[in-house]
């Protein structure tokens, strides 16, 4: 199967691309290296340096004709949707359908989609909360991604493009960078390992922090591959139906690295802390079981051995 992919330098699409590699497929990589790295960049996959809002789009579907579009490029920190909601659209919003319009244009057969059950669920009444379960996004980020998955649906009606929605949770694993929420697990490993405080952002009335699902980055590989046969016009929240507040993350990674680094200082263990930023919810974590049931999909790498396998990458990778 021939296989774009946006964003595939970047954390999350250079794991998807190693697994596609794997799988035997051929696969293509748009990157505009804003936030990806060329070292993340599978050898054997074709790069295109481009940005997704670009004219040269339609000259790069007219020569490689995908079977398939995997598009994980993205703007991702809702703080900075928050401090510039048009940035946020210009990329999620206008990228997108300049995609879509190449996508029909050049007869891809299926888009894969990343949207975020991390965010357009909002403040859930329901928790872990399900795909049957209203979204209710409450930041720029959040809605751009659940209008995405309008523009799919009405590209399906329209035109017969298919298509697979994969809701993430939140994403760690390697390859992360420290960038925004999403990449906590990062800030913290690092900051830890360079002997520097981190800080706990929190609502008030909870200072442990914030809730919310961790997926390790393995297992979202292979939901993305499972997606590329399966789930047709459907969405599946992709997560571990298991919250973690940001305390108990921090602990987590500090035990982690304190068992290879005796020496680490004992008054790393706590955090400084802050108030929540604008955007942040207060919990999220999801219920995963339709894509055990249609995708044949599972999270297999509970928080603890997967904090190891990043840990382990972010020695070897110094």
């Amino acid at each position: 199967m021939k296989i774009l992919v946006t964003g595939g330098a970047g954390f999350i699409g250079s794991n998807v691309v190693d697994g596609y590699v794997r799988e035997g497929h051929q696969v293509g990589v748009v990157d505009n290296l804003y936030t990806g790295k060329k070292a993340n960049i599978n050898p054997k996959a074709k790069f295109y340096p481009l940005d997704i809002r670009s004219k040269e789009i339609d000259t790069l579907m007219e020569k490689e004709r995908p079977d398939v579009l995997n598009h994980h490029a993205a703007q991702i920190s809702v703080p900075i949707s928050v401090a510039d909601p048009v940035l946020d659209a210009e990329i999620n919003l206008k990228g997108l359908l300049n995609l879509l319009e190449n996508a029909v244009k050049y007869d891809v057969k299926k888009i894969i989609f990343i949207s975020s059950g991390g965010a357009i669920y909002g403040e859930a009444t329901q928790y872990p909360t399900s795909e049957g379960y209203p979204p209710t996004p409450l930041s720029p980020y959040a809605v751009s991604k659940f209008a995405s998955e309008y523009y799919l649906k009405y590209y399906h009606h329209q035109y017969g493009l298919d298509y697979t929605i994969l809701r993430y949770a939140n994403i760690y694993g390697p390859r992360q960078i420290p960038h925004g929420e999403a990449g906590v697990v990062s800030i913290f490993m690092d900051n830890l390992l360079k002997g520097i405080p981190s800080t706990l952002n929190h609502f008030e009335e909870d200072p442990e922090g914030m809730i919310r699902d961790y997926c390790y980055v393995g297992d979202v590989v292979k939901a993305n591959i499972e997606a590329l046969t399966k789930g047709s016009g459907e969405f599946f929240n992709i997560g571990t139906g298991h919250g973690t507040k940001t305390l108990e993350l921090y602990q987590t990674v500090y035990k982690a690295i304190k068992a290879s680094n005796p020496d680490l200082p004992e008054d790393l263990a706590t955090l400084d802390s802050q108030q929540a930023r604008p955007g942040d919810i207060r919990r999220s974590c999801l219920v995963v079981e339709k894509a055990k049931e249609s995708l044949g999909w599972n999270p297999e790498t509970d928080l603890k051995a997967g904090i190891k396998l990043t840990l382990k990458w972010r020695k070897a990778a110094t």
